[in-house]
């Protein structure tokens, strides 16, 4: 069976290139093979607020902002994901936890792929192990 292998990086409603966008694809995919899954075809889509909201609203029926939103396209091991990023909130996070934007962008490009390995967030033991796993792949950013 052939696996297409492709992380890619757009931007919607707004200007913005990754800087360094193969390093950036190599540390993802370094992150799934090191969780066990097999990279297939994930897509950043890095937007503002306005357009998140409105995708959120859409499709989950959240009236809220939020930083990212992680379409699931998963099958067994094999990680595919489209992955929006407001970052309009990771500019402002950046601001709030008192870190660089780069640093909050790598931050919640990681979290979505943490979930698309199943990892979650809803109780404080699995906020504790994410944010831990987390922290992990930025040191090896």
């Amino acid at each position: 069976m052939f696996i297409q292998n492709s992380i890619s990086f757009e931007s919607e409603a707004i200007s913005f290139e990754l800087e360094y966008p193969n390093l950036v694809q190599d540390w993802i995919q370094h992150a799934i093979t090191n969780e066990d899954k097999v990279a297939g075809e994930i897509s950043y889509i890095f937007c503002s607020d306005e357009y998140l909201h409105k995708i959120n609203l859409e499709h989950l029926q959240h009236d809220t902002l939020t930083d990212i939103i992680t379409f699931n396209y998963c099958e067994d091991d094999l990680i595919n994901s489209d992955i929006f990023i407001s970052l309009d909130r990771v500019k402002e996070n950046a601001g709030l936890f008192k870190t660089s934007f780069e640093n909050e962008l790598s931050r919640v490009m990681i979290h979505g792929i943490l979930h698309l390995v199943g990892y979650d967030d809803k109780t404080d033991e699995d906020k504790v192990l994410m944010r831990s796993k987390e922290d992990f792949y930025l040191t090896l950013r």
